[in-house]
């Protein structure tokens, strides 16, 4: 790895790491964020209980995507490592994953609820509801038990790439959020609209019951800003 994507690769995941705090979605440490470069075949994490306040990008830990181990870093990794090395494996689309312990999706993943789409908010970035995972197992508990909480989330998607796509997160039962993307920046960005959407959900919920919005609203909003006939934004301007 060169050293100029490596501390490209860095500055980002340290970026998103240090916003986890700032768009309030993290108590004292309960957050991280990684980003894979998988020509390399590494991904670089937040390093465990260091606060935000003192994060810098010497902190971070690199690990070895294909079994975990720690290639460059003084400190230890998230415990949650495991975690993002098994979605890393098994979405070959992911390149970023975040994982916080927000009020309002940890309040779905613990009453063991997907996150309902109720409207357009959640329809623009979600493709569908927002999943809960099962329960762990008291075996899963036991041995490997970071690795099995990415493997209840693989396996509730069955491995597939296009379904983690179209809603880029999930929540582990009684835990919280996982959110992914195409960078780090955007799985941090998908975990703060997580985060929205779910609070936005508890208030809608707690007016009324409500009956879903209809499909064909809900399927202009995603496609207008996702897939080949997107006309959202702007592309970022190269010259002047």
């Amino acid at each position: 790895m060169t050293a100029r994507v490596r501390d490209a690769l860095r500055q980002e995941v340290l970026e998103a790491n240090l916003a986890i705090p700032r768009a309030g979605l993290a108590t004292l440490t309960w957050g991280n964020v990684s980003g894979v470069d998988r020509e390399e075949g590494v991904f670089v994490i937040k390093p465990s209980g260091v606060p935000y306040e003192d994060l810098k990008a010497d902190d971070l830990v690199t690990v070895r995507l294909a079994d975990g181990a720690v290639v460059d870093g003084d400190l230890r990794p998230s415990t949650d490592t495991e975690t993002h090395r098994c979605l890393y494996l098994a979405f070959a689309s992911i390149g970023g994953v975040t994982h916080t312990h927000s009020t309002h999706a940890v309040a779905f993943a613990q009453a063991r609820r997907e996150i309902p789409v109720l409207g357009t908010t959640h329809a623009d970035t979600f493709n569908g509801p927002i999943p809960c995972t099962p329960d762990l197992t008291a075996d899963q508990c036991a041995k490997d038990y970071e690795y099995n909480t990415g493997r209840v989330i693989v396996d509730m998607l069955d491995g597939d790439d296009d379904q983690a796509a179209g809603v880029p997160g999930a929540l582990v039962a009684n835990h919280g959020p996982f959110t992914w993307g195409a960078t780090a920046r955007k799985s941090l960005e998908h975990a703060i609209i997580c985060e929205a959407v779910a609070d936005m959900a508890i208030h809608t919920l707690a007016l009324a019951s409500t009956v879903p919005p209809p499909r064909h609203l809900l399927y202009r909003h995603y496609t207008r800003k996702h897939g080949p006939d997107a006309y959202y934004g702007n592309p970022e301007v190269t010259s002047r």
